[in-house]
């Protein structure tokens, strides 16, 4: 039997060089990876560790059942070497690091909002709209250039002409390549915000591009701005955003508050957000970016185990089965489910199923995020 290793998403950290970028990986993944230095190109070779998606959910099952085993969801984040204007045609670490950006599912894009005579900038001064433009225009410019380098390919291979099915798929390939390119170049859009169809999708998708990931705009602000949630910034971050990204989160941040917390205890840590009247904003960072990459759970449960898994939205019994092991999906019968609203409600699994709470579902279920399972399989053909 091959076990699955659990759908991974990944994020990368993104940003111009010294916006916090670094500091806010250590702070999120509580580890020591990366090098917050105070020059350009600190980071070189991209970082990686795990994060503990935070759910209430999965801390009360593991309340309830006390099982000796206890493992949560994660988030992987990557912290990206600084972006400089003129990367799109390899200045500064620029080849390097698009192609790092092109390796992960979401970005976090960090936007530098604080003075400090001591933090080098690499454009001269503070102006988070123009690095915020600077970045869209490089990332742009790369998925033109990758888009065209395609297009070019598949004229070489529409251009031999014929009638077959094959030559038929390309030539359907080529129209959905071009109407990207045309909204890169001439609408001067980024490709996530075009609703396109479902094949296109699937081509979209192949092509890995920059601008069709999910983003997250991470504001750091001053400690002092955070804790009053003003900035005179702000304003045309949001407006810039709301013309150029319609849609996406901007959650405002400090990476020098965060950083702060990480050299406490979480008691200490509580108490010192609860003097201040703020909260982190590091759980709602990793949820969103969760969030944004689709993701649900299911959760397996028991005195042995109790586990979070995670899965795309919309994914059947099978599928989800398949992420615990692959003989799962091959020789499912059904799957028991149970809803974690029910089980909090009625207090244990035997008033879940009295309440005829308790369901049997097979192979077209859709999964339901906060469904507890137990999936029910026949053995494995040798």
């Amino acid at each position: 039997m091959v076990e699955r290793r659990p759908v991974e998403e990944t994020a990368a950290m993104v940003g111009l060089a010294n916006v916090g970028k670094s500091t806010l990986f250590q702070a999120i993944t509580k580890c020591s990876l990366g090098n917050p230095a105070n020059f350009p190109f600190a980071t070189i070779d991209p970082e990686e560790a795990r994060v503990v998606v935070p759910d209430e959910r999965y801390d009360w099952l593991c309340d309830h059942y006390k099982p000796r085993s206890q493992v949560p969801a994660n988030l992987t984040v990557y912290d990206i070497a600084g972006l400089t204007r003129g990367a799109s045609t390899g200045a500064g670490l620029g080849n390097a690091f698009l192609s790092h950006i092109r390796a992960v599912d979401a970005i976090f894009q960090v936007v530098r909002c604080f003075d400090d005579a001591e933090i080098i900038h690499v454009e001269g001064d503070v102006d988070p709209v123009r690095d915020l433009q600077i970045i869209n225009d490089e990332l742009r410019i790369k998925d033109i250039e990758f888009v065209e380098k395609n297009l070019e390919a598949l004229k070489k291979q529409t251009g031999r002409g014929g009638q077959s099915l094959e030559m038929k798929k390309l030539k359907e390939e080529q129209a959905i390549v071009e109407s990207v390119l045309s909204w890169l170049v001439d609408e001067k859009k980024d490709v996530r915000k075009k609703s396109w169809g479902n094949k296109e999708v699937e081509i979209i998708n192949q092509l890995q591009l920059l601008t069709a990931k999910p983003v997250i705009f991470l504001i750091n602000l001053s400690e002092k701005d955070y804790i009053r949630q003003k900035n005179k910034n702000l304003p045309k971050i949001k407006a810039w955003i709301d013309e150029h990204c319609t849609g996406d989160v901007i959650i405002p941040l400090s990476v020098s508050f965060e950083e702060r917390l990480t050299r406490m205890t979480d008691d200490e840590a509580a108490e010192e957000c609860k003097r201040l009247g703020v909260k982190s904003a590091i759980g709602k960072i990793v949820v969103t970016m969760r969030a944004a990459l689709r993701l649900a759970s299911f959760f397996t449960t028991g005195p042995d185990e109790v586990r979070q898994w995670s899965i795309r939205k919309g994914t059947k019994a099978p599928q989800a089965a398949g992420v615990i092991h692959t003989d799962f999906e091959k020789t499912f019968i059904q799957a028991v489910i149970f809803k974690y609203d029910d089980l909090k409600e009625l207090g244990d699994e035997a008033a879940v199923k009295a309440a005829g709470k308790l369901q049997t579902k097979g192979k077209e279920y859709v999964m339901e995020d906060g469904d507890i399972v137990l999936f029910k399989a026949g053995a494995a053909k040798s």
